[in-house]
């Protein structure tokens, strides 16, 4: 054997093994990871511990409101081992929590489902500037982002908001709303018929 391919034999060995895994990207409701779909198999197929999984998230996330989804980064070692991130609810979630409201609009731009505060937006920019996606952003940016993220979601940001005035409007909004499911379900039997 040549003194090169000695060599090259003995730095082989000393390099270490690089693996090729994607990180797993997926929304898991807090304090409720069990071994079912979709987590369970998602978890199988990269040979993760599934129980041991579960157990450590419901650990991390048992002071969390039960059942806010939390957008979770997971990364494979290969000894079967894995990290677990943790990031804060999405931003639609807290725009929804802070205009009192179940679900955006069907129509963007044309209605509006809810209102918020430029306070509100404030608040919810210093809690999602902490995740690690977001470091980098101002908190210009980080605003500018949400306010965009509530346009698609159909909440107004206002300066101001009074009470009993939003109190009003989500009282009608909900008569929309029910009469837009109806018509969504009329939409899907209809649907049913056609193909049956």
């Amino acid at each position: 054997m040549s003194k090169a391919a000695g060599k090259l034999k003995s730095l082989k060995k000393t390099v270490e093994r690089v693996t090729h895994t994607t990180k797993l990207k997926t929304n898991i409701p807090a304090g409720m990871a069990a071994a079912g779909p979709p987590l369970g198999p998602m978890l199988g197929q990269r040979a993760i511990n599934i129980a041991a999984f579960c157990k450590d998230f419901n650990t991390k996330t048992a002071e969390m409101k039960e059942g806010v989804p939390l957008p979770c980064r997971i990364s494979m070692n290969s000894d079967r081992s894995y990290e677990l991130v943790i990031h804060h609810p999405p931003a639609t979630f807290f725009l929804k929590q802070a205009a009192g409201i179940q679900r955006g609009t069907m129509t963007p731009g044309r209605e509006v489902a809810g209102k918020i505060t430029l306070k509100h937006l404030y608040e919810i920019a210093t809690i999602k500037i902490q995740d690690p996606p977001n470091a980098m952003l101002t908190m210009q940016q980080m605003c500018e982002m949400l306010i965009g993220i509530a346009r698609t979601c159909g909440i107004k940001v206002v300066r101001d908001l009074d009470p009993t005035e939003y109190a009003q409007f989500l009282e009608e909004r909900k008569v929309i709303v029910e009469d837009q499911r109806r018509e969504l379900q009329e939409k899907r039997e209809a649907k049913m018929l056609r193909t049956g």
